[in-house]
C-alpha cells in the first residue's frame, strides 16, 4: 500500500474550520509532534526524492514511532513502513550508523479527522504556517494523480484560500529556515555519526 497525500497552505484559520465543520468532519484536540527527519548521505536538499527512501522519528505523548517514506510518482506519493520505537535516542544512533544524516526538525501541532477513507489533517507548523493535509491508502495500481486531483477537488469545494504546495514538511521548515544545507561526504559519515552518538536528537 501508499500513501497519497495532498497539502494546502491556508492563512484564515477561522474560516477553514467553520467549512470543515459544514461537512460535518469532526477534528479532534490538538496534538503535539516532534519529528526528525533523515536523508541519504550524499542526497541534498533540491536533488530529486523519487525513488529514495527517507527516514523519519517522530515523538507523540511520549511515544516514538520510526518510519521510512520512499517517494514513487511525486514526493507526496510514498510507499511508506512505520513501527513503534521503545528508545528515540538509541534509533536515532542507529540510523546515523546506517548511512544517514539528519536533515531538519519538524514540529507541528497536528488536529485529525476523517471523511471515509481520506486522513484530514489541520498542521500548525512550527515556523512555517498553517497546512491542510489530505491523504487516502491506495494500492499500488492505482494513479497518484487522479487520487491527488480528487483530494484537491474537495478542498477547493470547501470554499476557502488554500494554496496547494506540492512539497513535503521538511523541505518547506527547510526552506523556510533558509540557506543550503551542507551534505556530509561519505568518507565524514563516520565522524558525523560518532559525533551525534553522543548528543540527543531533536
Amino acid at each position: 500500500m501508499r500513501e497519497v497525500e495532498v497539502k494546502f497552505s491556508v492563512t484564515d484559520l477561522e474560516a477553514l474550520l467553520c467549512a470543515i465543520r459544514t461537512t460535518g468532519i469532526h477534528l479532534g484536540e490538538p496534538v503535539y509532534q516532534d519529528d526528525q527527519a533523515f536523508a541519504p548521505i550524499g542526497w541534498a536538499f533540491g536533488d530529486s526524492k523519487l525513488g529514495v527512501s527517507f527516514l523519519r522519528l517522530r515523538t507523540v505523548e511520549g511515544r516514538h514511532w520510526f518510519a521510512l517514506k520512499q517517494p514513487d510518482a511525486n514526493a507526496q506519493d510514498c510507499l511508506e513502513y512505520e513501527t513503534e520505537v521503545a528508545d528515540r535516542q538509541q534509533m536515532h544512533e542507529a540510523i546515523l550508523r546506517m548511512g544517514y544524516w539528519a536533515t531538519v526538525r519538524v514540529a507541528k501541532s497536528r488536529r485529525t479527522g476523517r471523511r471515509g477513507e481520506v486522513s484530514l489533517c489541520l498542521d500548525e507548523l512550527e515556523g512555517v504556517g498553517t497546512f491542510l493535509e489530505l491523504e487516502r491508502m491506495v494500492s499500488d495500481e492505482e494513479p497518484a494523480a487522479a487520487v491527488q486531483d480528487e483530494l484537491a477537488a474537495f478542498v477547493a469545494s470547501l470554499g476557502i484560500e488554500a494554496v496547494r504546495t506540492a512539497e513535503t514538511y521538511d523541505s518547506l521548515v527547510r526552506a523556510a529556515q533558509g540557506g543550503a544545507v551542507r551534505v556530509p561526504s561519505s568518507r565524514e559519515s563516520t565522524d558525523a555519526a560518532s559525533r551525534a552518538a553522543t548528543s540527543s536528537p531533536v
